[in-house]
């Protein structure tokens, strides 16, 4: 059974301890995906806006079960030993980290097709809102909040 460490946190997060502690002696192969906070908008709607920062919203108890299923998901459709998952809330600067995805397996084909499930299904079920903040305003992105 793979090793899960999924969790939400209001502090800025290490990459670095998040990469080290995927590693297993079982692991031939470390996957990571790194979600940092963009200057361009994300959707055309908001017109290719430059934005300064990013806020994230979470419920906390329901976002933290669902990624923790959804690690425990993966780690059941792949031959993982390793699985983590954070993700940010609150207020986030540009070019800082907002979610980190590790994953660890013995050959690299489940760590990588593991790790691209994983950020995908995270972003796509996750109750995690996230607000851009623009030089003139700032809007909410992907859900009506």
């Amino acid at each position: 059974m793979a090793e899960i460490d999924a969790h939400i946190s209001e502090g800025a997060l290490d990459v670095t301890a998040a990469l080290g502690s995927g590693s297993s002696p079982e692991s031939g192969a470390v996957a990571a995906f790194i979600g940092t906070v963009r200057q361009t908008a994300a959707v055309p709607e908001n017109d290719a806006k430059n934005v300064v920062g990013l806020e994230y919203e979470a419920h906390p108890t329901l976002a933290l079960a669902r990624i923790r299923e959804i690690a425990n998901e993966a780690a059941e459709k792949w031959d993982l030993k390793k699985v983590i998952a954070v993700h940010r809330s609150g207020a986030c600067d540009l070019g800082e980290p907002t979610v980190v995805v590790v994953t660890s397996a013995p050959h690299r084909g489940d760590a990588l097709e593991s790790c691209r499930w994983l950020i995908d299904t995270i972003k796509a079920g996750v109750p995690i809102w996230k607000k851009e903040h623009y030089a003139d305003g700032s809007s909410w992105v992907g859900a009506e909040h």
